[in-house]
């Protein structure tokens, strides 16, 4: 695993704490998007899909931590767009480390080397470079050639100036477990502190709908991945619960859950995921209380059929390894199961049929103040 101990020991913390104290709901990794607006154009990307008014709004540093301070999750993510194009971005991050949060910093690292002296190396800082494979797959991913070694320059920069580095990378349908094993060896010779792998999730507005990957071709992929892993004996640092690979491995049977990572962009806190906009809720609380959270997810919603995404199933893992910590032991001893039966999939013959919300979020952004619509299902409403 590829957290550091002190994180590790920090978030555990946390994590019991909030189970001694009864509380179903609760957060651990705060999504801060301060802005859309990016300077690639990803074909798997649905996060820029909006009218220049939307991509020129901007969260203010103030807005930033206010979100920080009522969220109060131990671990702040700050993707986006391009975090890096944002002006207050290097006083947004301060403020965060100040506040002894571990703060990642999600960027495709074409500006990174630019912009390294306006931060500080800290064991709360993180910057989080995107690579979804090497150098042709890659620069293939998100539409440009160079991009590739520009980020691993970056990467090397950060590093020799004494910054935490990790590479956070997505999976798409039609990625060859070999080319992920061999990217995986690339990272772990590059020296980066962990890799985040994740499968994409299907974005409504993504330009390419063609090569989001399906549940069952997930848990094969990982499947075939991790049986790579031991047969290479390489020490490849995830920066995942050894449930929550066990999960893409098809070994569990979780539900996700959303408020596990919050969401505060420039509509407001989200409804009811990072991944998934349906609305926004002026407040964190406003959030947690009125978002009828049954209503979302893998059998319930027919936009969540296909997501093993981690935003919304680490949570699931981590809050299963609280409760079963010799089900973790004992997955940790074992290491990830990659023959047998599957575990069983959630049937989705209940789920909700999606909805298109998304020309009514943009003209209300664009006509009322942040967060004071929502299209979200409210139980005040409903």
């Amino acid at each position: 695993m590829g957290v550091p101990l002190r994180q590790q020991v920090a978030v555990g913390l946390y994590v019991v704490r909030q189970t001694l104290a009864g509380r179903r709901r609760y957060p651990l990794v705060l999504m801060l998007e301060p802005l859309f607006r990016c300077n690639l154009a990803c074909p798997g990307c649905g996060k820029i899909d909006y009218p220049d008014a939307i991509l020129n709004k901007r969260l203010s540093v103030d807005e930033c931590l206010a979100a920080v301070d009522e969220c109060g999750a131990p671990v702040v993510s700050i993707p986006g767009g391009e975090p890096l194009l944002h002006r207050e971005i290097d006083r947004i991050v301060a403020g965060i480390v100040a506040r002894r949060r571990f703060v990642y910093l999600c960027t495709n690292a074409l500006l990174l080397e630019k912009k390294l002296d306006l931060f500080t190396p800290s064991p709360y800082l993180s910057f989080s470079v995107h690579l979804d494979g090497l150098r042709e797959h890659h620069d293939r991913a998100v539409s440009q050639d160079g991009v590739f070694d520009r980020a691993v320059a970056a990467i090397r920069a950060a590093r020799a100036r004494g910054f935490r580095v990790t590479v956070n990378a997505t999976l798409f349908d039609g990625t060859k477990a070999e080319d992920v094993a061999d990217f995986l060896d690339f990272t772990t010779e590059l020296g980066v502190e962990g890799v985040t792998i994740s499968p994409g999730y299907a974005y409504e507005r993504a330009p390419d709908q063609a090569h989001f990957l399906r549940r069952h071709g997930t848990k094969s992929l990982f499947r075939t991945l991790f049986r790579l892993g031991r047969e290479r004996r390489r020490p490849w640092r995830l920066q995942h619960s050894s449930l929550y690979l066990d999960f893409l491995a098809g070994n569990q049977s979780y539900r996700c859950t959303p408020w596990g990572n919050p969401t505060r962009n420039v509509f407001g806190w989200q409804r009811p995921c990072y991944l998934l906009n349906e609305g926004a809720a002026k407040s964190y609380a406003e959030l947690m209380e009125t978002t009828d959270w049954d209503s979302y997810g893998t059998g319930n919603y027919e936009k969540c059929a296909d997501c093993m995404a981690h935003c919304g199933y680490e949570p699931t893992a981590v809050t299963d390894a609280v409760r079963n910590p010799f089900k973790l032991m004992l997955r940790k001893l074992r290491g990830i199961e990659t023959g047998g039966p599957m575990a069983p999939e959630i049937p989705l013959d209940g789920q909700r049929p999606a909805r298109d919300v998304f020309d009514r979020l943009v003209s209300d952004a664009m006509t009322t103040p942040p967060a004071n619509r929502s299209e979200g299902v409210d139980r005040r409403s409903a």
